[in-house]
């Protein structure tokens, strides 16, 4: 058995930890870092195939070190230069933008009966697609689909016409949250990842606490905050202008010198207690640093996936908050390009821990999309999506199109019609993002040259219980939102 001083940086072994049910397991974990302190040593550990959110320092009791697999030594290659092959990592040193919110096919069987439908002129799908017939795998879905079939909705599809061959693009790239990492990275927006950041610094959390207001975080991942700040206990943030400082002193100090009470923007919505502001990236820039800067900052500490830089310039932020006596507290935001060629109408979204699970979440998108319909555009999230960011997006996109093909009425005996053009009209949602939401709830049948939606008791039932679950909702009569064209405006 190897002693606790051979274990070293690399080393694979099964460490305790508590899942879930407050059960004991030992899963598989990397050691990343290895720090002494008081003779005591600690480890930090990545476990494989687990988020890394979940990664922690623990002791050496906690290692089973009769399982231990030591780090093979890396071989070097000579270039033509004589040099090696191989080089290290270098630590991500520029701070950009943000998110990482990835959308992954998915459907299950279906035991709806279909029934025969007029034909129609098609729109969108041809019976050449075979894109749009439900895919052999078959994960679980957000509906239970076992119920008797109830009601038929026809998708009107077009025989001849092809569509683009990357309808589903979008898919190909999903990951799970805790490595996705695309092929081929775009290099605009705030996609910029790859690989070679990936290196032990930016692989650990370096924030042990932050307090926010009245709430104390636990961050998840790294954040590039000055190294300075990284060794402190907490790390104290003004929570109307996100500055960030050492002490709880000069937090006090801070505040009797700041005037803000919500964010620095225009804003654009209010209903009840939610408000919305509209923050331009390259304003509201105080010593050096901007309240978008900020915002990233504390943003990476719950988002992976994404590189951050300084330059918030080409972006808008759209934050909400809670108001109460006090003022307007940060509950999330969401941030979009200014201009976006793949139109993205968002490219980071977070609700901050205290407020998940509440809601917030699914709010912050719908706004988007209601941003998008004043616009007069569809539009879809940057990929890849994070885990929380998948779940969110599935089950908004599954409500608001179950809530349209739902709506739909019969004329004259028959059955509704609807094509995925209209459904995307209607919503502003992509129609790739419409296309696999009806895959992933496996509503699509194909029937004598026909696509027919079949919406099983199960799915009606259970997008009922779900909607009278979802209290908060957008109220398009309570914004004030006029869209600029920025291609007009030269520099922003």
């Amino acid at each position: 058995m190897a002693e606790v001083a051979e274990v070293i940086e690399g080393c694979r072994l099964p460490v305790l930890r508590r899942n879930q049910d407050n059960e004991d397991e030992w899963p598989l974990a990397e050691i990343l870092s290895v720090k002494d302190i008081s003779g005591k040593k600690l480890f930090y550990v990545h476990y494989i195939d687990f988020n890394k959110r979940l990664d922690e320092w623990v002791t050496h009791d906690r290692l089973d070190l009769k399982k231990i697999q030591f780090p093979k030594k890396e071989v070097k290659t000579p270039t033509k230069n004589g040099l090696s092959g191989s080089r290290p990592n270098s630590p991500e040193r520029e701070v950009r933008k943000n998110l990482d919110l990835s959308l992954q096919p998915a459907s299950a069987p279906s035991s709806g009966k279909t029934l025969p439908v007029p034909k129609r002129k098609v729109e969108v799908v041809s019976p050449a697609t075979p894109v749009l017939a439900p895919p052999e795998t078959a994960p679980a879905s957000i509906f239970p689909q076992n119920g008797s079939a109830r009601r038929p909705v026809v998708v009107a599809a077009q025989p001849g016409r092809k569509r683009k061959a990357n309808c589903l693009g979008a898919d190909e790239d999903s990951q799970d949250s805790s490595d996705g990492i695309p092929s081929a990275p775009r290099m605009t927006g705030s996609l910029v990842s790859d690989r070679s950041h990936d290196d032990i610094i930016t692989r650990m959390k370096n924030i042990e606490c932050i307090e926010l207001g009245r709430h104390r975080l636990k961050p998840w991942y790294f954040s590039p905050y000055p190294q300075e700040l990284t060794t402190l206990p907490v790390l104290y943030l003004c929570e109307f202008c996100l500055k960030f400082v050492k002490s709880l002193k000069c937090l006090q100090r801070h505040l009797t010198k700041c005037n803000l009470r919500h964010p620095p923007g225009n804003e654009i919505y209010r209903k009840g207690t939610i408000s919305f502001f509209e923050i331009d990236g390259r304003k509201n820039k105080v010593s050096g640093w901007s309240y978008s800067q900020n915002l990233c900052l504390l943003a990476k500490c719950f988002l992976d996936h994404k590189t951050l830089y300084y330059d918030t310039d080409p972006f808008l932020f759209y934050v909400m908050t809670e108001y109460d006596a006090k003022g307007f507290h940060i509950v999330g935001y969401f941030s979009k390009e200014k201009e976006s060629t793949e139109d993205y109408n968002v490219a980071c979204i977070l609700t901050l821990p205290p407020y998940q699970r509440r809601g917030y979440g699914k709010l912050l998108i719908e706004f988007s999309y209601e941003l998008s319909k004043v616009e007069g555009k569809t539009g879809t999230p940057e990929k890849p999506l994070s885990d929380l960011g998948l779940l969110s997006y599935r089950s908004y996109w599954s409500q608001t199109i179950l809530e349209i093909l739902m709506s739909l009425k019969s004329e004259n005996g028959e059955r509704p019609q609807i094509t995925i053009n209209e459904i995307s009209e209607i919503t502003s949602v992509k129609k790739e993002d419409v296309i696999s939401t009806l895959q992933y709830l496996n509503l699509i049948n194909y029937y004598k040259g026909q696509y027919i939606l079949t919406l099983s008791e199960d799915i009606v039932e259970g997008h009922e219980r779900a909607m009278l679950k979802r209290i908060l909702r957008i109220d398009s009569k309570c914004l004030h939102f006029t869209p600029k064209d920025w291609s007009k405006r030269g520099k922003w």
